[in-house]
């Protein structure tokens, strides 16, 4: 039985998708951190993650980050929203994507199995979810 179909939700509640963040970590060289996904779907992404019931996701941003690099990030500043219902294969999620600014060097942890600094034209494959257009966005300026 699914959380909408059980008999203590109401049926008022309305079903929605999962919230989440991304974090565009800008390094001084100007090359962006991105970790390799400890758990499916496996591949490389941008720091990131669910937003806490009662969190902001300004705050949930800057707690994602520290948790899967380690940087203490500054300069956050909101970039686009991502809302494609087909950008996360596990379930309709929208991601507001920030972008910062950090120093130090990124250690991977929490959901992260592996961590790096890439430029635009050095960037791994495969990368998940939307992140590949959300990088191109980015590298190109669009918003």
């Amino acid at each position: 039985m699914t959380p909408e179909s059980s008999p203590e939700t109401p049926a008022w509640v309305p079903r929605g998708p999962s919230l989440t963040v991304d974090a565009i970590i800008r390094m001084p060289s100007g090359a962006v951190v991105l970790i390799k996904r400890k758990y499916p779907p496996l591949g490389w992404a941008i720091p990131g993650g669910f937003v806490d019931y009662g969190e902001s996701v300004e705050d949930a941003v800057v707690r994602e980050a520290r948790e899967e690099t380690g940087l203490e990030i500054r300069q956050v500043r909101q970039f686009h929203t991502y809302s494609d219902p087909a950008r996360d294969s596990r379930r309709h999620t929208v991601s507001v994507c920030f972008v910062a600014a950090a120093e130090g060097t990124p250690v991977a942890s929490d959901d992260a199995a592996e961590i790096g600094v890439f430029t635009r034209e050095g960037l791994p494959r495969p990368l998940c979810f939307d992140h590949e257009r959300i990088l191109e966005d980015y590298f190109e300026g669009r918003y």
